[in-house]
């Protein structure tokens, strides 16, 4: 688990000042992975007290510009955020919930796919979104049909 430290670390070596809102949002972000910018906002907060919306954003904005953060906005969904970056994971969405989780690449390398035709792009990553039910409500929906 990083401490303030790390984060402080993190930011310095990305050109980035150290400020409280960024080591807020980073923190917020890594204990909450897959959260949207209005629960990032709330946990934010919760440590600095008055903060506004803007500058959750312009911080998420910088820390994704400086690959210490990544955004994910599955279909039908806002903006997520994460800070396992750097891997090519991809995610799985339940489609009750909207929960979200890591999945690891199946390949491993970047990019874990081949695509039939690049068109001259050189290819640095994948992103797949595999839909489904989390076991929550695949239990739900399994008593549900059972009644």
């Amino acid at each position: 688990m990083p401490t303030n430290a790390d984060f402080e670390r993190m930011l310095r070596g990305a050109a980035l000042r150290v400020t409280a809102p960024r080591l807020a949002v980073l923190t917020a972000v890594h204990d909450h992975p897959h959260s949207d910018t209005d629960s990032i906002l709330a946990r934010v907060r919760e440590t600095l007290g008055a903060v506004s919306h803007q500058a959750v954003y312009d911080v998420l904005r910088a820390l994704t510009a400086a690959g210490l953060v990544r955004r994910i906005q599955p279909m039908g969904s806002v903006a997520r955020y994460e800070t396992r970056v750097g891997d090519n994971h991809h995610h799985v969405v339940c489609r009750s919930c909207g929960v979200i989780a890591d999945v690891d690449c199946a390949v491993g390398d970047t990019p874990c796919l081949n695509a039939s035709d690049h068109n001259g792009f050189v290819l640095e990553e994948a992103e797949v979104i595999y839909w489904g039910l989390c076991p929550d409500c695949s239990t739900s929906e399994t008593s549900r049909s059972h009644q």
